[in-house]
């Protein structure tokens, strides 16, 4: 039966849904909102752009006309969705011209996310800046190029500041990375972080950790550290974590998870059936243990957009949870991650073991070996495992896709000593550093 899909937010999760939609239904009539100018585009390139690996900023759009056409959408954008009258099943909308309702069978919510701009002193200044939109991003070009800056600095080590970090630097800019733990990008445990801070001063990084931002003097010139330092600065990102965007949805009353992202179940409905919510924006289930977790990744949104549409014509799949399987590369090194890590774990007050291994990405005899270091946490009772990581300057990448798909399919902890992968001296060892985390693992469950 023809219905009217309202969808509010593009971009990875809401047109992402709006196409994959349509591919299962030709005849309703779907109506994207948006609030900003760009209703498709790739988040995960800007810092590429900046730094000109990636040169035409189109390539990083999908222009809306065309999605529009594709997709026979209504795109709506430069468009906010004020408020929701569920019993009324109507959103307010409202645009430069005018304010307006919009009835709708479906809601599909997809707000996605805010950076977060701290309140610092002084941070609202000519020199620090946020990345998180093509204007954004279109803003740091512009600064970069009227400006030349010489130095830099970048406060946070998430994706985009440890991303921004690399970028700046390829473009001549002289760089200090400020954060205020001692482990570099969350997802890895602490022993595993060990290699980046020496790698990043072998690129001539200067690192703060442990540190955090006090204030900002001289619009934003210097940089004042809690501990003291004051760093002089042309050029300030500020990368210090993103927020669901839930108030659209808490103000129509529905349920919002612990996590603070939107309650939804396993076919992507909130609280009211009638509306759907997924991306950044969402409480899901870690795939493991269940545990509520909000991800903000690609991946899981584009999946949670194809369970959403099958759902509205008939499919019975179900989202069965997300990992947060989640890669960076950093200059030389790559750094990943899989499913819960040791403070997740913590936090759970679930028992777990752990084994690490340090080794060569290939068969050391064989030219250009490098570092690879990898671990794994599960539960010594059955095996099962919780999580894994992988650092390393060559085939980290590989293991972590090896070790992520292996926890999706349940194998235990001992089992990865099973596995065939793919040898010979310029892609591995006979005994794949995999397989020993696997014979590790195996000598510490309970028998």
């Amino acid at each position: 039966m023809t219905k009217k899909i309202v969808i509010v937010g593009g971009v990875g999760g809401g047109a992402t849904a709006a196409s994959q939609l349509r591919r299962f239904d030709k005849t309703s009539e779907i109506v994207l909102f948006d609030k900003g100018r760009h209703i498709s585009f790739s988040n995960c390139g800007m810092p590429y752009h900046i730094g000109t690996f990636i040169d035409d900023r189109d390539s990083l759009l999908f222009p809306e006309e065309k999605f529009s056409e594709n997709y026979n959408v209504n795109v709506r954008s430069g468009t906010e969705v004020i408020s929701i009258d569920r019993a009324g099943k109507c959103v307010e909308c409202r645009n430069d011209e005018r304010t307006y309702m919009e009835s709708y069978d479906v809601l599909i919510l997809s707000p996605g996310a805010s950076a977060a701009f701290p309140d610092i002193p002084g941070v609202e200044n000519s020199r620090t800046f946020l990345l998180h939109t093509i204007p954004d991003m279109d803003k740091i070009n512009e600064y970069i190029r009227t400006h030349q800056p010489k130095t830099a600095t970048v406060t946070g080590a998430g994706f985009v500041g440890l991303e921004m970090l690399e970028n700046l630097h390829s473009l001549g800019i002289q760089c200090t990375m400020i954060n205020r733990s001692n482990r570099i990008f969350r997802p890895v445990d602490e022993d595993m972080s060990t290699p980046v801070p020496e790698h990043l001063k072998e690129k001539g990084v200067t690192v703060h950790l442990d540190d955090g931002v006090n204030k900002f003097s001289e619009d934003g010139k210097i940089v004042h550290l809690k501990s003291g330092t004051e760093i002089k600065s042309d050029l300030n990102i500020m990368s210090v974590g993103i927020q669901p965007n839930v108030s659209l949805a808490e103000e129509a009353g529905l349920e919002i998870g612990e996590t603070g992202g939107i309650k939804v179940n396993d076919c992507m409905q909130t609280s009211d059936p009638d509306i759907y919510a997924l991306g950044d924006v969402v409480e899901t289930g870690n795939y493991v243990t269940g545990a509520p977790v909000n991800i903000a990744l690609a991946p899981p949104a584009h999946r949670q957009a194809y369970i959403l549409s099958g759902h509205l014509n008939g499919s019975t799949e179900t989202y069965k949870g997300v990992l947060g399987t989640a890669v960076i590369k950093l200059f030389d090194l790559t750094i990943g991650a899989a499913g819960h890590n040791s403070d997740q774990l913590d936090a759970l007050h679930l028992e777990y073991d752990s084994v690490e291994v340090e080794a060569k990405s290939h068969a050391g005899y064989y030219p250009g070996a490098e570092k690879l270091w990898l671990k794994v946490l599960f539960n010594p009772a059955d095996g099962m495992m919780y999580g894994a990581q992988a650092v390393g300057f060559d085939g980290a990448d590989k293991r972590l896709a090896v070790l992520s798909t292996a926890i999706h399919a349940k194998m235990k902890v001992s089992e990865l000593s099973e596995l065939e992968l793919g040898y010979a001296p310029p892609y591995s060892s006979p005994k794949d550093p995999v397989n020993i985390l696997g014979y590790k693992a195996a000598g510490k469950l309970k028998k």
